[in-house]
């Protein structure tokens, strides 16, 4: 892809106040994570750490290490960032073997809940369980091997993180990297984020299956953040150097120029099952079917996207309960994990997709 040598694009607009911190409440949010009096004795280290930081901050070295890019890049010698270039191979790699015949077909189950014993809630979720009736599923069928992404860490496990999608599309398209190259940002102290290991999930996958409760009328907030940092997967520029990281004018010449909008998940099969107490599950499944069909996902058949209410208008302490005796939505999860094992079978045998052949649904209208 060639390099644009001079912008033809308009400026970017600006106006909005800086987020800049001065010192002192830098240095201030900086020991606030160290509130545990088991700290005291290392005052002084932490003293130490914070200017250390600071200097970072101050300085806006959000990737400190990088190498040049080498072969494969319209710049080879324009240095990137370590983090971003590890990504990248972990990309390329799982797409390898999305694409190698002869592995096992992959289905990526998750769990969108953020409920778990191990944190607050002290009981695991409804999604958790029927992750779990899908997997049996998957597993049943030779040749096929799952792997689950369980989005409750981020709410229980230590220093695993998500970040937000910083909407870099929105200014231009080839502002946005394939694999997002907005984090680590080490100098904001946005660290541990976990896309880097989510992207090649997806890659890898030759089926989604989607597993998540509704929360206010959506999907619940680890799913979004997920949803929303997969914005690159859909259009992502491959090669940063060739806006020189994050130099708008450049993206935006290479946008106006004409932008492939490479689609660097399509033709996978996916499947959702969305369960809720009493209100919007529909308009969920709806929503998230659109957004995987627009990013060239497409659905494995329609016994594969349920939308069902477990325990509804039920008290929340019996909920489990209630998912107990609803035998039903069970055996429907088991079909939609059912119909996407046979569909991803049929795609990858080349063959015409055989998914909804003999299976017939739980319950009828």
């Amino acid at each position: 892809m060639p390099i644009p040598q001079a912008p033809a694009a308009p400026a970017p607009r600006k106006g909005m106040p800086s987020p800049e911190l001065d010192r002192p409440t830098f240095e201030a949010r900086f020991r606030s994570r160290f509130a545990d009096p088991v700290f005291d004795p290392l005052r002084d280290e932490i003293d130490r750490l914070a200017a250390a930081a600071w200097d970072g901050y101050i300085g806006g070295r959000k990737s400190p290490l990088t190498r040049p890019a080498g072969p494969g890049f319209a710049e080879p010698d324009y240095e990137l960032a370590l983090d971003w270039l590890n990504a990248h191979a972990a990309v390329r790699d799982t797409q390898a073997r999305h694409e190698d015949a002869s592995a096992p077909a992959r289905i990526l189950i998750i769990n969108a809940s953020s409920r778990s014993e191990h944190t607050c809630p002290g009981e695991m979720s409804k999604s958790w369980r029927l992750v779990q009736i899908a997997r049996e599923v998957v597993e049943s069928h030779a040749g096929m091997e799952t792997e689950v992404l369980d989005l409750s860490r981020l709410a229980s496990e230590y220093g695993r993180e998500i970040h937000p999608c910083k909407a870099c599309f929105s200014t231009a398209a080839a502002l946005c990297h394939w694999p997002c190259s907005c984090y680590p940002n080490y100098s904001l102290g946005q660290v541990h984020d976990w896309m880097n290991d989510i992207y090649p999930m997806w890659v890898r996958a030759h089926g989604v299956l989607i597993v998540t409760p509704v929360n206010w009328y959506h999907v619940s907030s680890p799913f979004k953040l997920m949803m929303d940092r997969l914005v690159c997967a859909d259009g992502g520029n491959p090669d940063p150097t060739t806006t020189h990281g994050k130099t708008v004018a450049l993206a935006k010449t290479l946008e106006l120029a004409g932008w492939p909008y490479p689609r660097h998940l399509a033709g996978r099969r996916f499947a959702l099952v969305v369960h809720g107490d009493v209100e919007g599950a529909e308009n969920v499944r709806r929503s998230l079917s659109d957004w995987l069909a627009s990013m060239k996902l497409s659905s494995a058949g329609p016994e594969a996207e349920i939308d069902r209410y477990i325990g509804y208008w039920q008290p929340y302490a019996t909920s489990h309960d209630a998912l107990d005796r609803d035998q039903a939505v069970q055996d429907e999860v088991r079909l939609a994990a059912e119909e996407l094992a046979r569909a991803v079978q049929a795609q990858r045998a080349g063959g015409s997709d055989a998914s909804e052949q003999g299976l017939e649904a739980p319950r009828q209208k």
